[in-house]
């Protein structure tokens, strides 16, 4: 057994901050990450917890041209059918909006869930099968606040059809695509959201019940 260990009010302090700081990156600039850098952010996002020890998380590294031009082509058309479905001004503000960084963002990745891995002996999912995709979100959570906490940004390009992703990635049919995500160092730096920013929408405290 170990001694718990013991965080000072002024890591907690630099914890919140993090929190408060991690935003979903859409321009990057056009630099690599550092050598092993993205080993040592895959490995961090290991510990992340998951239903039964489960570790149902699949990172699909993209690297190839002619990969990342068949995403670009999929998040295009995706985003052109969410731009119609917008009327007045919000449609132009929609049309505003930088939704992906698809096009300078250096390291890319779609994550899967896989729902059939043998890994937890199936504990702990039996009547919330959905805890396997619940697990994979944490590891990508996990993964984004140790990038930030290296001035490495991270973004979720989720205007994407599952389908096409899944043949485009050449996944397993059993595997269920979480989200896709660039990574590189942001070109700015800010403390509120993108979307509230430009106004789409605003942050709110969390919704609690008592019961």
């Amino acid at each position: 057994m170990t001694s718990d260990p013991e965080f000072p009010d002024d890591f907690r302090a630099d914890l919140a901050n993090l929190f408060l700081w991690r935003r979903d990156v859409r321009r990057f600039k056009p630099m690599p990450l550092p050598e092993g850098a993205l080993e040592r952010l895959l490995d961090i996002s290991s510990i992340a917890p998951s239903v039964g020890l489960s570790q149902p998380w699949r990172f699909v590294m993209v690297e190839s041209a002619g990969c990342r031009a068949a995403v670009r082509t999929c998040f295009e058309r995706c985003n052109a059918e969410a731009l119609a479905s917008f009327g007045g001004e919000r449609a132009a503000l929609y049309a505003r909006l930088k939704l992906a960084g698809l096009n300078e963002a250096p390291c890319q990745f779609a994550v899967f869930a896989d729902r059939t891995t043998q890994q937890g002996h199936g504990l702990g999912r039996l009547t919330m099968p959905a805890t396997i995709e619940y697990s994979a979100v944490m590891a990508i959570h996990t993964f984004w606040l140790a990038a930030r906490a290296e001035g490495i940004g991270m973004g979720w390009v989720s205007i994407l059809d599952p389908a096409e992703m899944a043949t485009i990635m050449d996944a397993p049919p059993e595997w269920t695509l979480i989200g896709y995500f660039c990574v590189g160092y942001p070109c700015e730096n800010h403390s509120l959201p993108e979307l509230e920013r430009e106004g789409w929408e605003v942050r709110r405290a969390s919704i609690v019940i008592r019961r």
